[in-house]
C-alpha cells in the first residue's frame, strides 16, 4: 500500500517536471492539461467537439512572439481553473507560477471589467431634463396646457387612426411644400390670368353637372396650374387642358369616373377622344405621375373639427375657399393657410369667435398670420358681388349648401372693415357693436 502510494507521488512529481520542461513549447503543454483532465475511464478517446472548441478558443498561438508573450490572461475569462480534482486522480494542484506572471495575470484580471464597463457607458442613452422654461415654444406648461386633444374619443374607431393621424398632416404640410405654384406663372404666355379664371368658372359648371366629389374639382384645378407653369399651351389649347385635367382627377378621386366621350360632348365635340387622351399622357408625364399634392378641404375638415363649428360655419368656409380657386392672384398660396384663413374669416362672421390655442396647434397658423389672408378673402366676397364669373356663387345659393352665399353677414361692415385691414382687435369690438344693432 506505501508502494503504491509512493509511486503514484512520483508520477505526479513526473508530470509536474515535464509541464516546466516544456514550458517554453505551448502545444505540449497544452496537451499534458488535456491529459491530466481526462478521467481515467475515458484515456485512449478523442474529445467531444464542445471540449474541443473550449479549449482551443482559450489559447492562442502565435510562433514569432517569444514565450514570456503567451500569457494566462486569454484563459481567464472561463471562472474554473486549468486543473481540476477528477475522479480518477487525487489531490491535484495547480504548478507554482513565478511572480512576474503573478502580476501579468493581475493586471489582465483588472482590465476585462474596465473593458465591460466601457460597453455599458456606450449603450446608456443619456437622459435631458424637460425644458418648460418661457423661451421655448413647445414647452408642454405654456403651448399645450390649453391645447384640447381632438382625437381622445376616437381610439376606439380604427377608420381614423388616431395613433398617427397628426403624422399624416405633417406629411401633407411637407407635399403642399414640394409642389408649389408659383405666382404669376403666366407671365409670359399666351395665356392669361383671365382667360384661366374663364376656365375654372366653366368647369365648376361642368363639375355641378356631372355631379362629381368637391375632391375632384380642387384636383382639377391643381393639376391645371401645375402643369401650365411648366409646359405652356396655347389658347386654342386651353380647353382642352380643362376637361383632360378633370379626367385624370376624376379616375383619382371618383369610384365611377366620366368616360372620354362625354368630355368631348361637353367640349360641343371641339376635341376627339384622341385629342384627350393624348392631353391626358402628356400631362402626366409632365407632372411625373404626382398628384398627392393635399387640398384645401383635407385641412378644412380638420380644422373643423379642431374647433368644434356647426355646419354653417363649414359651409361658410368653403365657399370662400371656392371663390379662390378662380381667383388668379391666389394661386400661390398653401392650401392648409388657406384653408385656416377661410375658416377663421368663417367663425369671425357668423358668431366673432376668436382663434382658439386648440385652431392654432392643429391648423400651424396664428391669427395673426392669417389676417393678410382673411382680408384677401374678404375682398374675394365682395368682388363676387358683381363679377360676371358666378358659377360659384350661384352654387352656393342653392338649398344645398343652405343658400350660404345670400347670408346678410356677407354685406355687413365688419367684412368691409376687414377688407380695408382692421386689425384683429378692433375687428372683434366692431363686431359685438354690429350684432347689438343687427
Amino acid at each position: 500500500m506505501a508502494l503504491s502510494t509512493r509511486a503514484k507521488s512520483a508520477n505526479i512529481l513526473a508530470q509536474n517536471s515535464k509541464m516546466t520542461i516544456n514550458r517554453e513549447n505551448p502545444d505540449a503543454l497544452l496537451m499534458g492539461k488535456m491529459e491530466m483532465q481526462r478521467p481515467a475511464s475515458h484515456t485512449g478517446q478523442r474529445l467531444a467537439l464542445g471540449d474541443i472548441g473550449n479549449r482551443v478558443s482559450a489559447v492562442t498561438i502565435d510562433g514569432n512572439k517569444k514565450p514570456a508573450a503567451i500569457k494566462k490572461e486569454i484563459i481567464h475569462p472561463v471562472s474554473k481553473p486549468k486543473l481540476q480534482k477528477s475522479k480518477a486522480t487525487s489531490s491535484l494542484k495547480l504548478p507554482e507560477v513565478p511572480e512576474h506572471e503573478q502580476q501579468q495575470q493581475t493586471n489582465v484580471e483588472i482590465v476585462i471589467p474596465s473593458i465591460a464597463s466601457t460597453r455599458i457607458t456606450e449603450t446608456t442613452v443619456p437622459t435631458y431634463s424637460m425644458d418648460i422654461s418661457d423661451d421655448r415654444p413647445d414647452a408642454f406648461s405654456k403651448a399645450l396646457l390649453k391645447v384640447e386633444d381632438i382625437d381622445a374619443n376616437d381610439k376606439d374607431n380604427p377608420q381614423l387612426v388616431s395613433e398617427y393621424v397628426n403624422d399624416i398632416y405633417e406629411y401633407m404640410r411637407e407635399l403642399e411644400v414640394k409642389y408649389p405654384v408659383k405666382a404669376n406663372y403666366l407671365e409670359g404666355q399666351e395665356i392669361t390670368g383671365k382667360m384661366r379664371s374663364i376656365l375654372i368658372d366653366w368647369l365648376c359648371q361642368v363639375h355641378h353637372r356631372f355631379h362629381l366629389l368637391q375632391e375632384t374639382l380642387y384636383l382639377t384645378v391643381a393639376i391645371i396650374d401645375r402643369f401650365l407653369q411648366t409646359h405652356p399651351v396655347s389658347r386654342n389649347r386651353l380647353q382642352l387642358v380643362g376637361v383632360t385635367s378633370m379626367l385624370i382627377a376624376s379616375k383619382y378621386e371618383e369610384m365611377y369616373a366620366p368616360e372620354v366621350a362625354d368630355f368631348v360632348y361637353i367640349t360641343d365635340n371641339a376635341y376627339s377622344k384622341k385629342d384627350i387622351r393624348d392631353m391626358e399622357s402628356l400631362i402626366l408625364r409632365t407632372l411625373d405621375f404626382s398628384f398627392g399634392k393635399p387640398l384645401c378641404l383635407h385641412f378644412l375638415r380638420r380644422n373643423s373639427k379642431a374647433g368644434q363649428v356647426d355646419a354653417n360655419k363649414h359651409t361658410l368656409a368653403k365657399y370662400l375657399m371656392e371663390l379662390t380657386i378662380v381667383e388668379y392672384d391666389m394661386v400661390q398660396y398653401n392650401p392648409s393657410q388657406i384653408a385656416a384663413a377661410a375658416l377663421s374669416l368663417s367663425i369671425r362672421l357668423l358668431d366673432g369667435t376668436s382663434w382658439t390655442d386648440t385652431l392654432t396647434h392643429y391648423s400651424s397658423y396664428t391669427e395673426k398670420e392669417l389676417l393678410p389672408t382673411m382680408q384677401k378673402l374678404a375682398n374675394l366676397v365682395v368682388k363676387a358681388e358683381t363679377s360676371k364669373l358666378t358659377a360659384v356663387r350661384t352654387k352656393y345659393s342653392s338649398s344645398k349648401f343652405m343658400k350660404i352665399s345670400q347670408i346678410p353677414e356677407l354685406k355687413s361692415q365688419l367684412l368691409k372693415d376687414i377688407c380695408t385691414g382692421v386689425t384683429v382687435d378692433n375687428s372683434v369690438e366692431m363686431f359685438l357693436g354690429y350684432k347689438s344693432n343687427f
